[in-house]
């Protein structure tokens, strides 16, 4: 694949759930639930979408002000919004990071990701419901990143990124051909056939010819006593 790239240009739910890229088949609920999905970015939000990180994985306890400290050490912060449930008001664990200046953001995203913070190794990345067209959130199926251990599979995001397909390139012998058909080692399970006869020739029974000599050494000495 010529055109194969590691990071997404449009988001596509069953692309983001196949390790390379590849599946023509839902392997889950969630990734169908996506594909079934009719989703729109909020409107509402305001900022940069290009300046803008995501912070995900927070401890349930932290507060905006500790994130503001946290991510002031890599530039000016413009705007921080931490998303709170609208009725109980408890952290959803995510908030949303726009700063000034665009190396502010590169930096951000290359040293804090993966920081440890309240005792939460956080997850940032760029803000992609805005910047990446088709985008379904995790809430709908959608989303990248997960883990192949908790069962979640998602393979188009940073912690888990597309693999290159594996293209199975047939060599030149395996085309080759006799007058009278393929040859043996080529034939479905010829080779394995072969080997299993020079294993059965080569295997050694001298044990149980041993075993033999010795019942008949035990019946001739039982002869000569009677």
């Amino acid at each position: 694949m010529v055109d194969w790239s590691p990071i997404a240009k449009v988001y596509d739910p069953l692309k983001a759930g196949s390790i390379d890229g590849t599946d023509v088949e839902p392997h889950d609920r969630a990734v169908w639930r996506a594909m079934c999905a009719r989703y729109k970015p909020n409107k509402g939000v305001v900022g940069d979408p290009l300046l803008t990180l995501f912070v995900a994985r927070l401890n349930p306890l932290t507060t905006e002000e500790k994130l503001h400290q946290v991510f002031s050490k890599f530039g000016d912060i413009k705007r921080l919004r931490l998303v709170r449930d609208v009725v109980t008001g408890f952290s959803k664990r995510y908030a949303f990071v726009e700063y000034k200046e665009e190396r502010a953001v590169v930096r951000a995203r290359r040293d804090a990701n993966k920081l440890v913070v309240d005792q939460q190794e956080l997850f940032v990345d760029f803000e992609l419901e805005r910047t990446l067209k088709g985008w379904i959130p995790r809430r709908l199926g959608g989303g990248l990143g997960g883990k192949k251990e908790s069962g979640q599979l998602r393979f188009g995001g940073r912690d888990r990124p597309f693999r290159k397909p594996i293209n199975l390139v047939v060599g030149p012998s395996h085309q080759e051909w006799t007058s009278g058909g393929r040859r043996e080692w080529e034939r479905p399970g010829g080779r394995d056939r072969d080997d299993r006869d020079k294993r059965d020739r080569g295997r050694d029974d001298r044990p149980y010819r041993g075993r033999e000599d010795n019942r008949y050494q035990e019946r001739s000495r039982y002869r000569d006593r009677r």
